[in-house]
């Protein structure tokens, strides 16, 4: 996978009302958010549809990101409306027909430490291609997975709930270990040993034709997690919210993660142990096909979940 720099590219970032070149959306080295930790952000897709570039799933993120916000006790200077309308706005400016948008709220340079107060809430939006997480071949073979030493956060220690830049030290500590070991991706349990999420995604398994996934304790409330159980209801598989062991995912018949960045991602390895036939499982598949079809637009079902994106030529 490439990697992208991020900072040397042409195009223009949203930042807090102001459209900026990309190279001049710049932040002060002692903004807090920088030091702490303390922001929220979204990771939002928008794919090419026959209607044009559409943002799949907008009104969803963004609610998401108040309610990361409110929960961290940020106020975001914005409404709702603007924030949408800023990430409409930001995907034409960079005359992109599909890639990956990131809103982040974040605290101000006005002061320093732990009891700094009266800090600015900032917002800003970038939009970039971002076609595939892994190699594109992996969505058909799957990934090799492994379980993470590190555990996944207790509901009394951070807020799990909350989009949070500092809860992903968690998951790039697991992930790096992961990758460090061979394998593609971590496998994160919670603090009783219980399987939660990978370091990124949602996960799912399926056993005798239906699907089981973790509760949502510790895991955060995916919105691709969500559409694939609209989905799965649509094409009638049964879905279990449970508890779920690691043993229980070595001896399923199929796995996958589920994520805004990850898509539907089958698992076909974890731990060294191959799950079902070690590739890609007719469910998962059925699952995939009907989640690319509906975010690409092929489908005439949740026609709300789609904001097209107004083009300049429009």
């Amino acid at each position: 996978m490439t990697q992208l720099n991020l900072a040397d590219r042409d195009g223009w970032i949203w930042q807090n009302g102001k459209m900026l070149p990309w190279r001049e959306a710049n932040v002060h080295v002692l903004t807090h958010t920088l030091h702490y930790g303390v922001g929220v952000f979204e990771g939002v897709r928008a794919y090419d549809t026959p209607a044009g570039p559409c943002i799949f799933r907008l009104t969803e993120h963004t609610d998401r990101l108040f309610d990361s916000a409110h929960i961290l006790g940020l106020k975001i200077p914005y409404s709702k409306e603007e924030v949408n309308a800023a990430q409409l706005e930001v995907f034409a400016a960079n005359e992109l027909t599909e890639g990956y948008l990131r809103p982040m709220v974040y605290l101000g340079s006005e002061g320093m430490g732990l009891r700094a107060l009266e800090l600015s809430v900032n917002l800003c939006v970038a939009a970039w291609p971002w076609p595939d997480y892994m190699d594109a071949d992996s969505r058909e073979k799957g990934i090799k997975v492994r379980t993470s030493s590190y555990t996944r956060h207790h509901v009394n220690i951070t807020m799990c709930k909350a989009k949070a830049n500092g809860n992903y030290i968690n998951s790039i500590l697991a992930l790096h270990e992961a990758l460090d070991g061979g394998a593609d991706e971590a496998l994160l349990l919670d603090n009783e040993g219980y399987v939660a999420e990978g370091s990124g995604e949602n996960v799912f398994l399926v056993q005798g034709g239906e699907l089981h996934t973790p509760e949502l304790t510790s895991c955060l409330n995916g919105i691709t997690r969500n559409t694939i159980f609209h989905l799965a209801d649509e094409l009638g598989i049964p879905i279990h919210e449970r508890r779920i062991t690691r043993d229980e995912v070595y001896i399923a018949d199929e796995a996958f993660f589920t994520g805004t960045a990850a898509e539907v991602l089958p698992i076909r390895e974890l731990d060294a142990r191959n799950i079902g036939t070690g590739k890609r499982g007719p469910v998962t598949e059925k699952l995939q096909s009907a989640y690319f079809d509906q975010v690409r637009g092929q489908r005439s079902s949740f026609p709300e979940w789609h904001t097209r994106v107004s083009c300049a030529d429009d």
